[in-house]
């Protein structure tokens, strides 16, 4: 505790000496829905950063505009970042410091980042992840479904490789953690019910942090009865636990 006490000390010290970032590139998380979740040294980035890559600059827009940010913003997302990442490349290696942020949660996980992050490690160009938000922890830790071992999928494919995939994970004795659409949810906890068996415990998060949140868990026919019977919204995190 008194080592890490110091190393916290020190990392403070050092931050509050440094009048830039230090890195090229800084991926920094977001909240994920309560404004509030967004670290402090996020906010020091995101403050100084020559430039911010932002999935939606509109999303964006209303996050910088609560903590009164103004920097310069672009889109950077799926459909452009194979041909932007060249160039910004080349502009982090002239010097720039920017920041990449994506609608909600952390760069990376099931959002844009990993060209970049690929490209300047290939170019020795320095990067630094902030810690922060991301919906998949705090639904893990929340649904009373083993955490100690377990597997991310993000977003199961739509088409193909869809029930390849499915076979596979129903032997997979982890804890299994997946996103979904609020469009297709029913549809997936169906499928996992055939596949996984209907008496497999799940927690389904919806809406994780904001006003309307809600967190249900039961078997996956528990969870299909309970979301069949409603209007579904909002982001989705199914945890679904493995084979025993």
């Amino acid at each position: 505790m008194q080592r890490a006490t110091a190393d916290i000390a020190t990392g403070l010290a050092r931050g509050a000496e440094e009048n830039r970032p230090a890195a090229s590139l800084y991926l920094v998380p977001t909240p994920i829905g309560n404004l509030k979740d967004i670290t402090l040294r996020a906010l020091d980035v995101l403050r100084q950063a020559d430039l911010i890559l932002a999935e939606d600059t509109r999303t964006t827009a209303v996050l910088l505009q609560h903590y009164q940010i103004q920097r310069p913003v672009i889109a950077y997302h799926q459909h452009n970042e194979h041909k932007l990442v060249p160039q910004l490349v080349q502009q982090l290696a002239g010097g720039t410091v920017m920041a990449l942020v994506t609608d909600a949660g952390t760069p990376g996980i099931s959002d844009p980042a990993f060209l970049l992050v690929r490209a300047c490690v290939q170019a020795g160009l320095p990067i630094e992840t902030l810690p922060g938000a991301t919906a998949f922890v705090p639904a893990l830790v929340n649904s009373g479904i083993p955490s100690n071992r377990f597997c991310f999928e993000g977003f199961l494919p739509l088409k193909k490789g869809r029930q390849t995939l499915l076979k596979q994970l129903a032997v997979e004795p982890r804890t299994m953690i997946f996103y979904e659409s609020p469009q297709r949810l029913c549809k997936t906890l169906e499928e996992f019910c055939q596949v996984f068996g209907e008496a497999r415990a799940c927690s389904v998060s919806r809406e994780l942090t904001k006003l309307f949140e809600e967190q249900f868990r039961g078997t996956l026919r528990g969870c299909l009865t309970h979301f069949a019977a409603k209007k579904v919204k909002g982001e989705i995190v199914l945890v679904v636990a493995g084979l025993t």
